[in-house]
């Protein structure tokens, strides 16, 4: 059977492939321990639960709105209101099925053949496989370690061309967790605005999740100028532990919003009702489980660090927020474990599953080979455990 052409132009999830291999030793009696997990490790905030159960009781359970139910809609608007300073109304908000969804709506809304998306490396998996299928080109721009994986303005300024539509910043990062401070993003700005054809998607999903004391600041607010090139993609899963419940949102100027609508009307319908309901609980109801979440991250955040600062030839870009850990673990390619040589980070990955039994994300599938991902979502026992065996495993390489 003939399959799509448009399929030969995407890669599987990385991340899914780790966590389905280590699903499979597991059901083979090996104790796998997952850094490659995506998710808190917390369960959803009961009150959350509760809103979503009030919604099944009400019989909330029939189609909604294609754009999300208005009640979803203010309190998003709400939220960005505290959170940035800026008004926006429903017209203004798309509501869908998680955040991959809303970026996929965009990219599909303003994407045509030819158009160029710059994309900076380390970047998220998924985004050059959905400009891809948009058919569109990703350009990827390479951003070094000693940079701080943070895109600068002079690179941002050579990568323009007049095929140039998108720009995609995700701060904090996944997988680097670094985040751009007010300085960065002015300096962004300022060649944004000799090029004005340039649109910019903003990937907040990580936003509430910062340490040492950071403020939250992102493009729209420091240049208003650029306000309405701007698209914020944000949703409830990283900040109120709802990854299963599968609701995003886009923000943005209020006629692509009812293009990307229309898209989506055609492709999903509304997203789950429930889940609407439990969200409007997790945007306008109590705060403390995320705040207090963000805490616990920021504590492990600064263990790891202290474990990886002590493993010879490892250097790591230390996080602003997200929950993730990008080590450069290059000094081991080429070394090797018996008949064995580790070449890239694809190796060491398949190396310290076999090895340490821990489950890690290849930095090649994020566009930085030098690195391996290790997401920190798991107890402190396991990350202990987890990363003494990584220790002990690359030792073993001579």
């Amino acid at each position: 059977m003939k399959l799509s052409g448009r399929l030969g132009r995407i890669k599987p999830s990385a991340t899914l492939a780790i966590n389905a291999k280590a699903n499979e030793l597991k059901r083979n009696g090996v104790k796998i321990i997952n850094f490659g997990v995506g998710e808190p490790d917390f369960d959803t905030p009961q009150n959350i639960c509760e809103a979503g159960l009030e919604s099944i009781r009400k019989g909330r359970t029939r189609y909604t709105a294609v754009g999300g139910i208005n009640e979803l809609k203010d309190a998003v608007c709400a939220t960005i209101k505290a959170d940035y300073g800026l008004a926006f109304g429903r017209e203004n908000v798309l509501v869908s099925c998680g955040g991959k969804h809303a970026l996929y709506n965009l990219f599909m809304t303003l994407l045509d053949p030819g158009d160029e998306v710059i994309v900076p490396a380390p970047y998220w998996v998924s985004y050059p496989d959905m400009v891809n299928l948009a058919d569109a080109k990703p350009v990827v721009i390479p951003v070094s370690e000693k940079d701080g994986f943070l895109l600068g303005p002079e690179a941002l300024e050579k990568a323009i061309t007049p095929k140039t539509r998108l720009l995609i910043l995700n701060s904090p990062s996944n997988p680097t967790g670094k985040y751009y401070g007010e300085k960065q993003l002015k300096a962004l700005a300022e060649v944004l605005l000799r090029h004005e054809n340039v649109l910019v998607v903003s990937d907040d999903i990580y936003y509430r999740i910062l340490f040492g004391g950071r403020k939250w600041v992102s493009l729209a607010m420091v240049e208003e100028k650029l306000r309405e090139r701007i698209f914020i993609v944000n949703g409830v899963s990283k900040s109120y532990c709802m990854t299963g419940w599968r609701i995003g949102y886009l923000v943005g100027e209020k006629s692509f919003i009812k293009a990307a609508t229309d898209f989506q009307s055609q492709v999903t319908s509304n997203a789950a009702s429930i889940s609407q309901w439990a969200s409007v609980e997790a945007l306008a109801g109590d705060q403390k489980p995320a705040l207090e979440m963000a805490k616990i991250f920021e504590s492990r955040c600064a263990r790891v660090m202290e474990i990886i600062a002590a493993m010879p030839g490892v250097t790591c870009a230390a996080p602003d927020g997200a929950f993730y850990v990008f080590p450069n673990f290059s000094a081991y390619y080429g070394k090797k474990f018996g008949e064995r040589t580790i070449s890239g980070s694809v190796d060491l990955a398949d190396f310290l599953m076999e090895q340490a039994h821990v489950a890690v994300v290849p930095g090649e599938a994020f566009g930085e080979d030098k690195c391996i991902r290790f997401s920190y979502a798991l107890s402190e026992e396991e990350i202990e455990q987890g990363f003494e065996a990584v220790k002990k495993a690359i030792e073993k390489l001579k």
